[in-house]
């Protein structure tokens, strides 16, 4: 495995670092070669979901600039980072990792953004949005925890197939 790591004319079937998920790439069905963290479909939308709270972060009294706002700001920007660094590690343990780190961001994210609500500082309309996002998130980060642990217990052997 290490002769090829980062060669474009392979791809693998095992979902581990910088392989190969279908799940969070596309459809089932599609196998798509993992060249980059940038390639997940849950980190990209970890990305998105940072642009969102950057946004939401705007409506907060200046007050909370280096209070509520900080935090949400670091959490938001933790979910992705993690997902880039555990991807990018080379012990499957490592990626699991930084997987439940980015989980626990996402949670402290959504208490920080409720704590919000609360204190009136954003409205139920800017609020279930971005819920419903940290939500879909969730159920993906869940889903490639998952995967990864089953083909781990498996012992599915990483094969290579040319392209």
């Amino acid at each position: 495995m290490s002769g090829v790591r980062g060669r474009s004319d392979f791809r693998y079937r095992v979902s581990w670092p910088g392989k190969f998920c279908s799940s969070f790439l596309g459809s089932e069905s599609t196998v798509v070669a993992i060249k980059s963290y940038r390639d997940l479909q849950v980190w990209q939308k970890s990305m998105d979901l940072v642009v969102e709270n950057y946004g939401i972060v705007m409506h907060l009294p200046k007050s909370e600039l280096y209070g509520l706002a900080t935090q949400i700001q670091r959490a938001a920007v933790s979910i992705p980072a993690n997902i880039a660094e555990g991807h990018g590690r080379e012990h499957l343990g490592d990626y699991f990792h930084h997987l439940s780190c980015a989980n626990g961001s996402l949670m402290e994210l959504e208490t920080h953004l409720l704590i919000a609500r609360k204190l009136s500082y954003i409205t139920e309309a800017q609020l279930e949005p971005i819920l419903t996002s940290t939500a879909e998130l969730g159920r993906m980060l869940a889903g490639l925890i998952g995967k990864l642990k089953a083909r781990r217990d498996n012992r599915t052997p990483a094969t290579r197939t040319e392209t």
